[in-house]
């Protein structure tokens, strides 16, 4: 997920975290300051957030919550396959012909296997 509130809070003429933190207190939501800065700083999406403090973002700028999280991977993606206009039943082969990899490699939709560490 990319995370875009920086771009959202520009939109609304929110150019500085102390401003976004200044209006999330009005619409009565606290936060500390290096909170409202790891997510104003942040490029990708926040590991976890509360829903009620994701409300307050999305009514103080206005948006829906799918235009501060925005997704890197094709939506139509389906668990055994790709549904495309060449493909509509999604039996194919599983991948989508118009998306690669940050190496050129075609997504299977799975997320890759973690090495596990050894035992201590």
């Amino acid at each position: 997920m990319r995370w875009e509130l920086g771009l959202r809070a520009a939109e609304r003429g929110v150019f500085t975290a102390v401003e976004m933190r200044r209006l999330l207190a009005q619409a009565g939501l606290l936060i500390s300051a290096g909170k409202v800065s790891a997510l104003w700083s942040a490029a990708v999406a926040p590991v976890s957030a509360r829903l009620d403090d994701l409300e307050v973002l999305c009514r103080v700028l206005r948006c829906g919550p799918g235009a501060l999280l925005v997704p890197e991977r094709p939506p139509d993606l389906l668990v055994g396959g790709w549904i495309t206009a060449a493909d509509p039943s999604g039996t194919g082969s599983g991948e989508h012909p118009g998306w690669a990899g940050p190496q050129g490699e075609a997504w299977s939709g799975r997320r890759p296997v973690q090495p596990k560490l050894p035992p201590l």
